[in-house]
């Protein structure tokens, strides 16, 4: 039964004025105090079950009361109580029920809770009477983000209101982040809108945005829903010279469609790939293997299935994961190990049976300080550790100290075994804080074991050192660990370099910087333009210009073509650098290409022209333009150090040739 809520929003805002801030704390000291924040975590994890549990079941009005009036009911129990809801009607009888209950008051966290599952339910008219209410401050003073509104009406299916939305955001804002972009594009595709869906890319490049792993997944699924599976395929292929990451979601969406057409010579590839960039697999991609494995079409991968499909000596078991991280957007996550114990399956309500409910972000947050008794907790909880739940885990702690921790304490629990995607896990997390003393560690085990790390990891410690500053460890890690990778492509080799090379730089190791770029040439990998123009961007920030030009003598002789954005940092360069004569001659240069610069490097180099006193240069720059009538771009595409514009329009061409 549908509630209305309009005249409910009334009453809950009368009840929280009613509420005093002495009925607050006084609610507050009537709960008693656990020992230790684990055992906090472990009974209201129990509470939120019980809740689960009594919205599934016949008569879920009659326990409900007594539930919520619990002394461990709190905004955390709520928020992830309406997550879990079967639907929104249920999430809406906790909402209701709680009108008699004048000591709770709404979150931010609780409002998008529900705001969420009213979107996600289509519940259109009521999504807009709460957030009628949130802005009219009857649950006390929250803020509601364009972004939010567009996440929200776009998963209620609202085109219209998230149209009007984004119109308004673009008004209010100089520059659109990624996701405002995403948001439509996904919808259009969605809804069968292909022309739309594709001139919404081509306007987050056209005004800067640059794509990111969601873009691009966004764009594979809609070429794969499509059945154009070679264009998604070479759009796969494309991110990794674009540095954007390659995710599960992109390889299940993949694996499905080849399987599906029986074209099993990519599926091997994938399989492969997999490997290189150190995915595990879901579930679902796991069992489609094991089927593949089982008809022979996978045999010659005996040895890759064995290290990231499932033992078949063990059962399934399940838990209902909450605090997504992105790489699943799943809301049940499905683990395997041998056994769990009782105590941490839920009970039976009217032969409905769930999944434990577990959020690794909330218990890591409880385990940071890492103390005995938090620990003896943990250990009383009696779970079951996976490799899934184990990364979930290392993902979440916020210090390299508890994760470290975790990490070697899990090792000696009954019935687990760290794998490759654990040791990534905690060996991308420490180079990331600096503990190069604990990688080391990892890698000299490694050695010892005779495992061998995905390149992928190899290429985050590298990157991630040069986050923490240790220029030396990630040298070290380039030129003496990177053999565990096995044999490395040209092009894995290039992206490597270029790793290193930005990280060295970030690290101020200038001559180390030089020397490695002439070790790459020397060994035949030649840079690629974006990694040419983070090294110019950087030395022209430090005021060297005679390597800059160095630099782009080496780009003459790669046979690259520079392409704006590079023409944009060198000009840049020049101008900061009170060198508005060599800017000069490379703005001439940039025309004779047929390219031109955005109106902000335009005003730059005339401004510095008329500073140094060489107005005829400065207006023949005004000049030019006004001869061809050109309107120049506000932003141009591509970034130092990541995308090239070539890159852009080859992935905007592949999308746009594909629905044409």
């Amino acid at each position: 039964m549908r509630m209305h809520l309009r005249p409910f929003f009334c009453e809950v805002n009368l009840l929280n004025r009613l509420s005093s801030q002495v009925q607050a704390r006084s609610y507050i000291r009537r709960r008693e105090p656990f020992l230790t924040k684990v055992s906090h975590y472990l009974n209201r994890a129990k509470l939120i079950d019980s809740i689960r549990l009594t919205l599934r079941s016949k008569h879920p009005d009659a326990s409900l009361p007594s539930l919520i009036n619990h002394r461990l009911f709190d905004s955390f129990v709520l928020t992830h109580a309406l997550r879990s809801s079967p639907s929104a009607d249920s999430a809406l009888s906790i909402v209701h029920a709680l009108e008699k209950n004048s000591n709770f008051s709404h979150t931010d966290h609780t409002l998008h809770a529900l705001a969420t599952v009213l979107a996600k339910a289509g519940r259109c008219s009521e999504l807009k009477s709460l957030i009628d209410a949130i802005r009219a401050n009857r649950f006390g003073t929250f803020r509601i983000s364009s972004m939010n509104l567009m996440q929200w009406h776009a998963a209620a299916g609202d085109l219209d209101t998230v149209l009007q939305v984004w119109e308004q955001y673009t008004l209010e804002s100089n520059h659109l982040c990624t996701e405002s972009y995403n948001i439509v594009m996904a919808l259009y595709a969605q809804m069968g809108k292909d022309s739309e869906a594709v001139q919404v890319f081509q306007r987050m490049i056209d005004e800067g945005s640059l794509p990111n792993c969601r873009s691009c997944t966004i764009i594979i699924e809609h070429l794969v829903k499509a059945r154009m599976l070679s264009e998604a395929l070479e759009v796969f292929n494309l991110l990794p010279l674009m540095r954007i990451k390659r995710t599960l979601k992109q390889y299940s969406v993949l694996l499905e469609g080849f399987v599906g057409s029986k074209r099993f010579d990519e599926v091997k590839i994938l399989v492969d790939e997999m490997q290189v960039d150190g995915i595990l697999p879901s579930r679902r991609v796991s069992l489609l293997l094991q089927q593949m494995k089982e008809e022979g079409i996978l045999e010659d991968k005996e040895q890759l299935l064995r290290g990231i499909l499932p033992d078949e000596r063990i059962r399934s078991v399940s838990y209902s994961v909450d605090g997504g991280d992105g790489e699943d957007d799943e809301n049940e996550i499905e683990v395997e190990d041998e056994n769990i114990n009782d105590a941490s399956q839920c009970d039976l309500v009217d032969g409905v049976h769930l999944k434990p409910w577990l959020d690794p972000r909330a218990l890591a947050s409880a385990l940071r300080n890492w103390s005995p008794d938090e620990v003896a907790a943990l250990e009383g909880a009696n779970f079951v550790w996976t490799t899934r739940l184990v990364c979930k885990m290392l993902r979440s702690f916020k210090t390299p100290e508890a994760a470290w921790s975790f990490f070697c304490w899990v090792a000696n629990q009954s019935g687990f075994t760290h794998d490759i995607y654990t040791v990534q896990r905690i060996m991308t997390l420490l180079a990331r804080h600096g503990r190069t003393d604990l990688v080391n560690t990892l890698i000299s085990k490694i050695r010892m074991e005779g495992m061998r790390l995905p390149f992928s990891t190899i290429r985050l410690i590298i990157d991630f050192y040069g986050i923490s500053k240790n220029a030396d460890a990630a040298m070290k890690v380039f030129n003496d660990d990177r053999i565990l990778c096995g044999p490395i492509s040209n092009v894995n080799l290039m992206l490597l370099y270029s790793s290193l090379l930005r990280t060295l730089t970030k690290c101020g190791r200038n001559s180390d910087a030089l020397d490695m770029l002439d070790d790459m040439i020397l060994n035949g990998i030649c840079p690629d333009i974006q990694t040419f123009s983070g090294l110019m961007l950087y030395f022209s920030q430090l005021g060297d210009i005679k390597t800059v030009q160095k630099l782009f003598a080496m780009v003459r002789q790669s046979g690259l073509e520079p392409d704006a954005y590079l023409f944009k940092v060198l000009i840049q360069g020049y101008c900061t650098s009170n060198r508005a004569a060599l800017a000069w001659r490379l703005f001439e240069d940039m025309k004779n290409s047929g390219l031109v610069p955005d109106s902000a490097t335009k005003e730059l180099l005339v401004k510095s022209l008329w500073k140094e006193g060489r107005r005829r240069e400065a207006a023949a720059v005004e000049e030019s333009f006004e001869e061809i009538n050109t309107v120049l771009p506000l932003t141009l595409q591509g970034h130092e150090w990541t995308v090239s514009s070539a890159d852009l329009t080859r992935l905007y061409n592949i999308y746009s040739n594909s629905f044409a």
